[in-house]
């Protein structure tokens, strides 16, 4: 499937890295969307639940439909991720079947995928999932794969969607395999997701030097309430920063984290390697939501307690500057919704935020409305109830429960966003030039800064 079609080739030119400095014009702006994709296939041991999103939400039985609701909105690009389970059956056999109808009727539809290639969760033939020592060349391998499969047609690429998050539920809460429960398991996971993560770049790059990395990252803002949770509130806002750290070779001896690392085991030639393999940025994807993502610490004896706020649209502008000032990379909110009763509050007051980060020269370059349809939450796993009680309607279509069949019902805010997404960049302004840091072309043809050497700390 590497070859044009004379329909592809009729169409504008895809962005991909050779032309991405275009993130960064004044009026360059891509609305886009996405179906929720975790992948939990190790059956929970009390309840024999998995957690396919897409069995779940029965998006399997309504594919083509799906998709064709998302390119209804006028949207540019759409997150969409392909379970490595199902694509990697057994090791080494594979079967592109679903890829390629889903990315197929994506691209039919003028809509650019950004292929979400692992979304939590590993095939069941993995023992140990992420802690398996092959994992990062099995991860490696599976990309390269499917960008073979989809050279020429498919640009954009998520190696692996929230480290940290993937670190904290598989390593220290102990909800998914490898079932770990310390700070020591935490970081296991984590070295072994980056050093994926880094093989896949490589990989996707040894395939086509056109491909963009777009990494998305979970974005959690810890605040201490008192004293007492300052060290603690530190330490977790430290983290949040972790992976992207790690990959782009910046855990060296002056790191914030770096001793605490070492405590817990990591070798410094652990870290040496991240630093040896550097990789390069291309755009970096923010996931954000008002009522889970500003997170209150306080300690109470030996119990650290943090607690959530729902947040305003400053969220959005915080962060925008947090993540530019700290990689300098252009920046895409890649995930965001909110609550039923909230959500067309949040998008006006998303937006409006996004147009004030560009207004002071924050290069957000795109917005993602995330999910497209009402996702089924994590606890459903290990919980007992029926399907409906664990349905979170943060999406555009609400799901509702018909004679056996979730139907897809549209909301106000489907028609809402569609009129945003059709006035381009009008409602988010134009980037304005940062004054002191103008953004260059990289020899490579992606976006840079002309600040060299740039570093933040925590």
């Amino acid at each position: 499937m590497s070859d044009l079609s004379t329909e592809d080739r009729d169409r504008p030119a895809p962005l991909c890295r050779f032309n991405l400095a275009r993130l960064v014009e004044p009026d360059f702006f891509f609305w886009a969307t996405g179906i929720e994709d975790t992948f939990i296939v190790d059956p929970h041991r009390g309840t024999g639940r998995i957690l396919d999103e897409y069995a779940l939400t029965q998006h399997y039985e309504h594919l083509e439909d799906d998709i064709e609701l998302g390119a209804s909105l006028g949207v540019a690009y759409m997150r969409y991720g392909i379970p490595w389970y199902r694509i990697e059956p057994s090791p080494d056999r594979f079967d592109f079947d679903l890829a390629d109808r889903a990315l197929g009727r994506l691209l039919d539809s003028g809509v650019q995928p950004i292929v979400d290639l692992i979304h939590y969760g590993t095939p069941h033939w993995l023992e140990g999932s992420f802690a398996n020592p092959e994992y990062p060349e099995r991860m490696a391998q599976f990309a390269r794969r499917v960008a073979e499969r989809f050279q020429g047609r498919i640009f954009w690429y998520t190696p692996l969607n929230e480290p940290r998050i993937t670190a904290y539920y598989c390593g220290k809460l102990g909800w998914w395999p490898p079932y770990m429960r310390s700070w020591r398991g935490f970081i296991q996971v984590m070295l072994s997701v980056c050093r994926g993560i880094v093989l896949t770049q490589e990989a996707l790059r040894s395939v086509d030097d056109r491909i963009v990395v777009a990494h998305v990252d979970a974005t959690d803002s810890f605040t201490a309430i008192e004293e007492s949770g300052r060290e603690a509130a530190e330490l977790r806002q430290a983290i949040v920063f972790l992976a992207l750290d790690l990959i782009t070779g910046r855990v060296d001896d002056d790191h914030p984290l770096t001793d605490w690392l070492i405590r817990h085991g990591v070798k410094p030639e652990a870290l040496s390697w991240f630093r040896e393999r550097a990789v390069d940025l291309d755009v970096l994807g923010l996931n954000l939501y008002p009522m889970f993502t500003d997170k209150f610490v306080a300690r109470r004896g030996t119990r650290l307690r943090i607690r959530m706020r729902y947040s305003d649209g400053g969220l959005v502008e915080r962060l925008a500057h947090a993540y530019w000032h700290r990689y300098r990379t252009p920046l895409f909110i890649s995930e965001t919704a909110s609550i039923p009763r909230r959500r067309g509050e949040w998008m006006d007051q998303s937006i409006e935020a996004v147009r004030k980060a560009r207004a002071e020269g924050i290069p957000v370059c795109g917005y993602t409305w995330w999910p497209l349809f009402a996702l089924v939450g994590w606890a459903y796993r290990q919980g007992g109830g029926d399907l409906r009680r664990y349905l979170l309607e943060f999406g555009l279509w609400d799901l509702e429960a018909e004679d056996g069949n979730l139907i897809r019902k549209e909301t106000p805010l489907a028609e809402r966003y569609r009129d945003v997404v059709g006035r381009g960049s009008e409602c988010v302004g134009s980037l304005r030039s940062e004054a002191g840091s103008p953004i260059r072309p990289t020899p490579q043809g992606g976006v840079g800064s002309s600040v060299e050497g740039l570093r933040s700390e925590p």
